[in-house]
């Protein structure tokens, strides 16, 4: 008799291996391929037309919304250009086609336990409420196909998506905008700026800025974050597990426990397999480390392949 499954011990957990099973989509080389023959040159354009595209032809201002800690001006060199390139239903079938891929490639196993784990996953991702949650409801709405590794990825692509649409609001009923959010997790988990200002595009001064606000609202002091700072970060992941949490009180306590196992397995090997970079803007923690904390640097930033030279200067491989 084997071990028994592992139980999650609350949304944390859930969202540590969604997040890094989602993340092929973004550093995976079958990703990029996939991108690039369905006309998504450049690993941004790739990026924000893949993500935004269950939402349909959207402009500019609607995903700087909704993804929320973009620079504005990032995102208009993407959108809409990326849609007289292609159009949304290929972009969808370029990231659920690479993510398979991927997935396949470092766990070969993967399609024994994909379609079960997809059924599970399908139980909760039917429960969420999609409420004020634009980014997770169109994910919701794709539907399944007739893959299993595909359905499992999309899954846990909607439901990574659901804790993000709630994270956001949580950050907007706390005050903070996009740029001042970033600054306040750098601050707080001892990440250096570069990391943020080379991936979403704000410039040093516009970081800095941003820093003064957080100053003046007593929530930071210099390159520290303050007491009230602090509680606020803690009222804020709070509030974002606890939104994110009542999905999976679709799962009795034995497919909880089959589906974490399952999902936990398959996030360890992407992890092993050196697919993700560690630190990342995302927030992911490495494995085997409760929060990020280590400071990285611009090279190190360049080699996790998610570097931008600022609001208007090219991403890295774009065009």
């Amino acid at each position: 008799m084997g071990p028994a499954p592992a139980r999650p011990r609350g949304a944390r957990e859930w969202w540590r291996c969604l997040e890094t099973i989602h993340a092929v989509t973004y550093f995976a080389p079958e990703s990029r391929e996939q991108f690039r023959a369905a006309g998504l040159r450049g690993f941004w354009t790739g990026y924000f037309a893949a993500r935004a595209a269950p939402l349909g032809v959207v402009g500019p201002s609607v995903v700087t919304a909704l993804f929320f800690n973009f620079h504005p001006a990032m995102v208009e060199r993407s959108i809409p250009e990326a849609w007289e390139r292609t159009d949304p239903a290929r972009a969808l079938s370029a990231r659920r086609a690479g993510a398979a891929v991927a997935l396949r490639r470092v766990e070969p196993a993967a399609d024994p336990s994909a379609g079960q784990l997809a059924d599970l996953l399908a139980r909760v991702v039917d429960r969420a409420d999609g409420s004020g949650r634009a980014l997770f409801s169109a994910n919701r709405a794709l539907g399944r196909s007739d893959d299993p590794v595909e359905d499992l990825w999309q899954a846990c692509t909607s439901l990574r998506e659901h804790r993000g649409d709630g994270h956001v609001a949580a950050l907007t009923v706390a005050g903070l905008d996009g740029c001042e959010a970033l600054v306040l997790f750098a601050i707080s988990e001892g990440l250096s700026s570069d990391l943020f200002t080379a991936n979403r595009g704000w410039s040093v001064d516009e970081w800095e800025s941003a820093r003064r606000r957080l100053e003046a609202r007593g929530l930071v002091a210099g390159s520290a974050i303050s007491p009230t700072g602090r509680e606020a970060r803690r009222a804020i992941e709070e509030r974002t597990d606890a939104l994110a949490a009542p999905p999976f009180d679709a799962l009795d306590d034995a497919g909880a426990a089959v589906l974490f196992d399952g999902l936990r397995s398959l996030a360890t090997t992407v992890a092993d397999a050196g697919i993700v970079p560690f630190p990342n803007p995302m927030g992911l923690p490495a494995p085997g480390r409760p929060e990020p904390g280590v400071p990285v640097t611009v090279a190190e930033a360049r080699r996790g392949g998610m570097w931008h030279r600022g609001p208007w200067g090219r991403a890295a491989g774009d065009r």
